[in-house]
């Protein structure tokens, strides 16, 4: 009799399930369709323009009903009446426009100043001791404290001199950014690229700039945010233009639409600063991968 070429399966292959890949297409994975991530953008907006309009429909009830002074608490439409009224004049482009200048020169100043020596106490401990002591005793000063010494001591101008001042409030967490940044990187990398005899440019570019650079754009992103601020600080001190010296004509004057339309353009300024960084830390994200 033939042998049979064939043995029975046991009882426990014949239990067996059916591997995870055994009758079943593997479908390879698809990047969502162009619509759908042009469509994200829109999705987030929608939500806050509704919530937008649902505040100043209350808002402008609100002051209809109570009446409270004009000084005190000004009408939504009030303050689109002075926003057109300075915007025609002129007033609001020239104070807007010396913000822009001691903001992004403050920035520029802080980026310059910030990276390297951030990087350069990420790698030398010795450094790290001697500068540290000086640099947490500048951070614990508030830099409105400091502001009026600039004042007295600078003679450079009112831009330059407040163009520092932003530059101090940028300064810090541009600094803490790229030290943590830097020392995120796993040492067996560092020695791995060693071992293949990778040269100290090869690893800034292939290794520590890769890698830190999602910590490094978020303490960027932040911290131009923080450049209106230091540029107002500085202009509420001494200067004769900018939206700093025009809250404080307007506070003077009691003119509380005013006060409100230059707050709108340091949050518009900020906004446009943050999503500017944000659109760039994607493209700079994406071509690093």
């Amino acid at each position: 009799m033939a042998m049979k070429t064939h043995q029975a399966a046991s009882p426990r292959e014949a239990r067996r399930p059916p591997a995870a890949h055994e009758g079943r297409r593997v479908v390879p994975q698809s990047r969502p369709p162009a619509r759908a991530v042009a469509s994200q953008p829109r999705r987030q907006f929608v939500p806050l323009l509704i919530s937008l309009t649902v505040l100043l429909v209350v808002w402008q009830v609100a002051v209809l009903v109570f009446a409270p002074p004009p000084w005190l608490v000004p009408a939504p439409t009030a303050i689109a009446r002075r926003f057109v009224e300075v915007l025609g004049d002129g007033t609001l482009a020239r104070h807007t426009w010396r913000t822009l200048i001691e903001s992004m020169g403050g920035f520029a100043l802080a980026l310059a100043t910030g990276v390297p020596l951030g990087y350069l106490v990420a790698h030398n401990r010795t450094v790290e001791r001697w500068i540290a002591p000086y640099l947490a005793a500048i951070q614990s000063v508030p830099v409105i404290a400091l502001a009026p010494l600039l004042v007295v001591w600078w003679q450079g101008g009112d831009i330059s001199r407040n163009i520092v001042v932003a530059a101090l409030v940028v300064f810090f967490p541009m600094f803490s950014a790229t030290v943590t940044g830097i020392r995120t990187i796993p040492r067996e990398l560092r020695e791995v690229a060693k071992v293949e005899g990778a040269s100290r440019s090869q690893l800034i570019r292939f290794l520590e700039l890769p890698v830190a650079l999602p910590v490094l754009l978020s303490g960027i992103r932040t911290s131009l945010a923080y450049a209106t601020t230091g540029a107002v600080v500085g202009e509420f001190i001494g200067a004769r233009y900018g939206l700093g010296v025009l809250i404080n004509v307007a506070r003077g004057a009691s003119d509380m639409a005013l006060v409100a339309v230059a707050l709108l353009c340091l949050v518009a300024i900020t906004l446009v600063f943050y999503g500017m960084l944000t659109v760039l830390e994607r493209i700079i994200l994406n071509w690093c991968e």
